[in-house]
């Protein structure tokens, strides 16, 4: 049985905004992510956060080694994208319209390993079937956008921190 996890990069004020965090991650939290994501049984997206995403669906001449291997990575894990507005989605993708909360629970039961579900809002809409939340802290203070926690959570219980990169802290909870 897979477990469902969230995580995302999040202010030290709470935010997930990643258009106010000046670009990309530092390089060892980038690797980081590469290693996380090259271990992912698959991955959960809305519709913004899936458009976001796509941004690696095409080869951009000026890229890093780095972001070609996560580019690599990201296109051959299989994602599936909850959206009432899409008619299609990109290679290696699956447009889920109906139940996304039912897909994800299918999901979990036929798959091992870790799905990664990714945005706060879809996080949120998918209450208890989250297994863990990780919040990578950064040194920023965005002072508004989109939380990490779209609402009201139950309690959650620390299992895990430590130090990711240069400037990142990795803070793993689960319901409590």
């Amino acid at each position: 049985m897979a477990k469902l996890v969230y995580g995302l990069n999040v202010s030290l004020d709470g935010y997930a905004d990643h258009d106010k965090f000046g670009g990309a991650p530092a390089t060892l939290l980038f690797r980081h992510f590469i290693e996380q994501v090259r271990g992912l049984s698959g991955m959960v997206y809305g519709r913004g956060m899936y458009e976001v995403m796509r941004y690696w669906d095409e080869d951009d001449a000026s890229w890093d080694a780095d972001e070609r291997d996560f580019a690599q990575v990201w296109r051959s894990k299989h994602k599936w994208v909850a959206s009432r507005s899409l008619t299609s989605v990109g290679p290696n993708a699956t447009l889920v319209s109906g139940d996304i909360a039912a897909t994800v629970r299918d999901l979990k039961a036929r798959l091992d390993g870790e799905i990664e579900v990714a945005g706060p809002t879809l996080a949120h809409s998918l209450g208890d079937l989250v297994d863990e939340y990780r919040m990578y802290m950064r040194p920023f203070v965005v002072g508004s956008g989109r939380k990490f926690f779209a609402g009201p959570r139950p309690p959650l219980r620390l299992v895990a921190s430590e130090r990711v990169g240069e400037d990142a802290v990795r803070l793993t909870y689960v319901p409590a």
